[in-house]
């Protein structure tokens, strides 16, 4: 019984239908953010049912190399379109973290679905050449320096490029258009085989445009992401592993432990006393004056002896010269204070 209600895993076309449905819903929602949760559940079911799709059509083989475009059924046409759809949801994911590692995969899918293509010879269109890494690129960049003949290249690629767009645009609008008309006749189970297989044909050419246009779009975008991670790894500060240091042990500048027992550590022993304690001790010896003093000659000190000597042997000796001199002079200064005459500098 239980193995009886057990669920049917869904078949190829389910698959195939839900994961389509969900890109559409995603595609036409009313939600301000893409990243929204609600969206990003679909987009993250949308890609687990296409790739369950795609692992079985790789097991059923349904595509070969050696075949045409007319051997592949017309209920199988759509299979085609599974790359396609895959890197058109994988774009839808926001997370900016790897956000490069997704558009890196989205333009895988979208090149596996144009190879396909041009295997079997749908639509007319040139492969996009595989993105150069950023240090090929460089050169190439600005053709400021470069010769007419290169400016003139370069002018000639990007007239037609632009004329590629405007009728890429042209025939995808017309491709929608009868995809419109006929969408609901097909699903509703009533068209013929014919109908089934134009319809998906168009399909197919619709999102061979697609590609191309989202392929130039994912190129712009990784030089951008590109350029914004190794501006991060330069101003990223340098990380450097932090070990513990070993502490140092003592050492001393000599050629080995018995030369400086015999000689010496090679350098003078420690101060045993400061600068002014030596200047004092000197002072004491009479070796250097002492401070505030000055510092007087031995020929001045016997000039100043001589002449004090002399004037004590002129007063011992009762020189009348001598005496009458100082009397005179201790007379003046009894009668004339101290300052007497000195008019001019009186305040």
């Amino acid at each position: 019984m239980a193995a009886g209600r057990a669920e049917t895993p869904p078949r190829l076309p389910e698959l195939l239908e839900s994961g389509w449905r969900l890109l559409d819903e995603v595609d036409t929602s009313t939600e301000p953010s893409s990243g929204a949760p609600a969206l990003q559940d679909k987009v993250r079911r949308g890609l687990d049912l296409l790739q369950q799709a795609a692992r079985g059509v790789a097991q059923l083989d349904l595509f070969s190399q050696n075949e045409d475009l007319e051997e592949i059924a017309s209920a199988d046409l759509k299979y085609l379109l599974l790359p396609a759809l895959l890197g058109a949801l994988t774009m839808k994911q926001v997370n900016l973290s790897k956000r490069l590692e997704h558009v890196q995969s989205a333009r895988a899918h979208f090149m596996d679905f144009l190879k396909l293509c041009k295997n079997y010879q749908i639509g007319k269109f040139h492969l996009p050449p595989t993105p150069e890494s950023p240090n090929e690129s460089e050169p190439t960049e600005s053709t400021s320096g470069a010769g007419p003949a290169v400016r003139q290249s370069s002018l000639v690629a990007m007239a037609s490029s632009r004329q590629a767009k405007i009728e890429r645009y042209k025939q995808k609008k017309e491709v929608e258009n009868r995809l419109a008309s006929m969408k609901a006749f097909v699903e509703s189970d009533q068209a013929e085989d014919e109908q089934i297989r134009e319809f998906y044909v168009l399909q197919i050419q619709k999102w061979i445009t697609t590609s191309l246009e989202e392929i130039e779009s994912i190129d712009q975008e990784m030089v951008i992401l590109r350029g914004r991670n190794a501006l991060k790894q330069a101003s990223a500060p340098p990380h450097t592993s932090q070990h513990p240091r070993t502490a140092m042990k003592p050492f001393i500048l000599t050629r080995d432990a018995m030369q400086a027992k015999v000689l010496g550590a090679g350098y003078p022993s420690l101060a045993t006393m400061t600068v002014n304690d030596w200047y004092e001790q000197r002072c004491k010896q009479g070796i250097m004056p002492d401070k505030g003093k000055p510092q007087t000659t031995a020929a001045d000190l016997s000039e100043e002896e001589l002449q004090k000597e002399q004037q004590e042997k002129k007063v011992e000796e009762d020189d009348e010269e001598t005496l009458q001199k100082t009397r005179a002079w201790e007379d003046w200064k009894d009668t004339h204070p101290r300052g007497y005459g000195n008019r001019k500098n009186m305040g």
